[in-house]
């Protein structure tokens, strides 16, 4: 702008550009507030309704979230999705309003990109396996493969999902411990809580009780847990008893499997094996031995010795 150079300029030779300065720093600052600070102001209200409008669509996700009363795994996907969006959102905004105040400025950003692409490229051979989570974090996102709270298997780990963002998988196993999973391992799920649970119980009953009583018995077992006030509305449907599965020497094994709610199979379990022990040990049914077992007699010391025995 010619009328800034010419006020740059000493006004002799002998003046020192100090003095210039302080003689005209009240046209620097009219200048600023005549053409930059307009554009600065506007650039402001621009970047502010973004924001408030950013904010709106995050609430209303949030909202939707909280509305979610009966499905705790959809409002915490909601909840992550309105997170990613908010801070995608933020950043780009704040990019594009810098390259703006660089431009009023008179400061030129193309090699301030140039330097950030040549950067970009050092950085992208360096972490590419960090692209590689966020796409793979975008799919299982997309395409709902688990949310948070349901039992899965992943990366050759089970547990329960704490967290899960485009980075990375919380999972934590029954012992407690939690494993951070990079969302780039992640290549087969197996989602144990996805609409219902099967609570399987393979019964090993020994060979000499009668098949079609310890059937009968199971059957009327399972049933009774199903009718039992406290797990009527967690089973969905009829117990399956599926009889003989397999003979392994003297044990005979009963598979029972009972469909019930996701992640509501281990108190429904723990009741039936109640159940099964007094019911068993009431009719006299005796449990099976697995026949990985070695059973030893110990000879009592005080006992005689045996009469030998003859032949050959």
């Amino acid at each position: 702008m010619l009328h800034l150079a010419t006020a740059l300029q000493p006004t002799s030779a002998s003046e020192p550009l100090s003095a210039v300065f302080a003689h005209d720093w009240h046209e620097y600052i009219l200048v600023f507030v005549r053409e930059k600070l307009p554009k600065l102001i506007g650039i402001l209200i621009i970047v502010t309704v973004l924001l408030r409008i950013v904010q709106f669509f995050v609430k209303r996700v949030q909202a939707r979230a909280a509305a979610q009363v009966g499905n705790f795994h959809r409002a915490a996907q909601l909840r992550t999705m309105a997170s990613i969006f908010r801070a995608t959102s933020y950043g780009v905004i704040g990019f594009l309003a810098f390259l703006q105040v660089l431009t009023i400025f008179d400061i030129p950003y193309e090699p301030l990109l140039a330097s950030a692409g040549i950067l970009g490229v050092g950085i992208g051979l360096g972490a590419q396996s960090i692209f590689k989570d966020m796409i793979n974090g975008i799919f299982i996102l997309l395409e709902d493969q688990y949310n948070v709270g349901e039992v899965v298997s992943i990366a050759g780990l089970s547990g329960t999902v704490e967290d899960l963002s485009l980075r990375s998988t919380r999972l934590r196993d029954g012992n407690g411990t939690l494993y951070v999973i990079p969302n780039s391992q992640i290549a087969t799920v197996s989602n144990q809580s996805r609409d219902f649970s099967i609570a399987q119980l393979n019964l090993s009953v020994d060979a000499s009780a009668n098949p079609d009583r310890v059937v009968t018995l199971l059957t009327q077992l399972a049933t009774d847990v199903r009718n039992d006030i406290a797990f009527k509305d967690i089973v969905i449907s009829d117990p399956e008893i599926l009889g003989v599965n397999e003979i392994r020497g003297r044990e005979v094994i009963y598979p029972v499997n009972i469909r019930v709610r996701a992640n509501q199979r281990d108190g429904v379990l723990r009741e039936l094996r109640r159940r099964i022990i007094l019911a068993f040990d009431k009719d006299g049914i005796p449990l099976g031995i697995s026949t990985n077992m070695l059973v030893m007699q110990k000879t009592d010391p005080t006992a005689p010795p045996a009469a030998p025995t003859l032949g050959g």
